[in-house]
């Protein structure tokens, strides 16, 4: 079965996407990269060492003929900055995707709709091809869709928490609607929230902190590759309906007496 996941112009076999940030070195990075088996990798460009050529550059480390760069727009609080963040990231020629975070509040971090919603229509105008995390408001990932974002990318719960999907029904408004990918971004903990994800038919699952902060980051990559995998066939294979009762698994119909 080709099962492909389609961003734009782009198609890719992993559903499992990666952030690069938090990691103790550069070394356990890249082994947990290696063990995702991912295609995508996203990271903050105002991390990148553009002004310090001398520092540790986790690209230098990477081959990336093997993977696409998803450059985001992270530490934006205002419409003006994550669009000049993603002017920057382009003009490096990393690549045309952008991930555009405007931050609303920064105890939660959780994204500011207006501003989001502003920056994804500039940007699409200039040609990007533009992929939002939005917080897991189906109105409001329905009108980034309008916009002309190439994906959504509702958070599970907030950005690092941990706490898994904390509404699996507002996902599962937005996927049901949803006419792009739908990728789940934020809060993952384990890799039972990533299977989750991918078993309300999200189309795939972007997380960072619980690779990176986990005792051995490359071994929970490799569980989280796996588990991607699992709730993906899970969706496509389609799961019974939950009953209120029992149901033999043995059926009585035409047994002996």
């Amino acid at each position: 079965m080709n099962d492909t996941l389609k961003i734009g112009p782009y198609e890719f076999n992993s559903r499992l996407l990666l952030g690069t940030g938090k990691f103790s070195g550069i070394d356990v990075q890249s082994r947990a990269v290696e063990a995702s088996g991912t295609d995508i990798l996203t990271f903050a460009i105002r991390r990148l060492p553009i002004d310090t050529p001398d520092a540790p550059n986790f690209l230098e480390q990477l081959d990336l003929k093997r993977f696409t760069l998803l450059p985001n727009t992270a530490g934006a609080y205002t419409v003006e900055e994550a669009v000049r963040i993603a002017r920057l990231a382009k003009a490096s020629g990393l690549c045309d995707m952008i991930k555009v975070e405007v931050i609303g509040d920064p105890r939660t971090l959780l994204p500011d709709p207006i501003g989001t919603l502003e920056a994804t229509k500039i940007l699409v105008e200039e040609g990007f091809i533009v992929l939002p995390y939005t917080s897991d408001d189906p109105i409001l990932a329905r009108k980034l869709q309008e916009a002309g974002a190439a994906a959504v990318m509702p958070g599970a719960s907030p950005i690092g928490s941990g706490q898994g999907i904390v509404n699996p029904n507002h996902l599962r408004f937005i996927i049901e609607e949803a006419k792009v990918p739908v990728i789940v971004d934020a809060g993952i903990g384990g890799p039972s929230d990533a299977a989750l994800a991918m078993e309300l038919g999200a189309d795939g699952v972007l997380l960072n902190t619980a690779v990176a902060g986990a005792q051995d980051p490359a071994l929970m990559a490799e569980a989280f590759k796996w588990a991607v995998i699992a709730g993906r066939k899970g969706y496509m294979a389609g799961r019974i309906p939950k009953k209120r009762y029992a149901s033999a698994s043995s059926p009585v119909e035409g047994m002996i007496e």
